[in-house]
């Protein structure tokens, strides 16, 4: 039961730094200009998106705080949503929370984890490369964002485009924090 508890407040931390209608249980910082208007990418295929991305850099939220070697692991489910699965080593033990991501328009997903099952937060999108192997993904609130790479190191041209991105949606580049990949 106590690791149950721990999961769910976990998640509702969550939830709560990347959701723009919830209370936050925390001050959780802003990370981007919310004046800039930020926007998805139109032509995103969940189906190409499945897989593995390691996180390359993160605007974290409270539930990353001492995590390394980050990633999110998607599934496309017949009904168009994807499950999601993520993952992160914090004390030298694996740290988990699963959920589902459903299309809420091009490029935006509204994400809910099965901790805290009424509370769903914007992720949008923001740009993947041609070839599906490098992501940026935001909020609107700006309290969170990431730069995906499908493996745990990015060349640096599509560091550089990621980068180039958030920046363009208004996120201060001087905030942002590498992840460590260990393994």
């Amino acid at each position: 039961m106590p690791g149950m508890i721990r999961r769910a407040a976990l998640a509702l931390l969550l939830l709560g730094a990347c959701s723009t209608e919830a209370p936050l249980p925390l001050p959780v910082p802003t990370y981007r200009d919310t004046d800039v208007a930020m926007g998805s990418i139109a032509l995103f295929d969940p189906a190409r998106y499945q897989g593995t991305w390691y996180e390359i850099a993160a605007y974290p939220v409270p539930f990353q705080r001492g995590c390394t070697d980050t990633r999110a692991n998607y599934t496309l489910r017949p009904d168009g949503s994807l499950g999601v699965v993520n993952t992160c080593l914090r004390d030298g033990r694996q740290v988990r929370i699963e959920g589902r991501a459903v299309p809420d328009g091009p490029g935006r997903l509204s994400v809910r984890f099965g901790a805290v099952p009424f509370l769903s937060a914007p992720y949008w999108v923001l740009w993947v490369d041609e070839g599906y192997r490098t992501a940026v993904v935001g909020v609107p609130s700006g309290r969170a964002g990431w730069i995906l790479n499908r493996d745990p190191q990015i060349p640096a041209d599509r560091l550089a485009a990621a980068r180039e991105i958030l920046a363009f949606n208004g996120y201060d580049l001087s905030r942002l924090v590498p992840t460590q990949h260990t393994q």
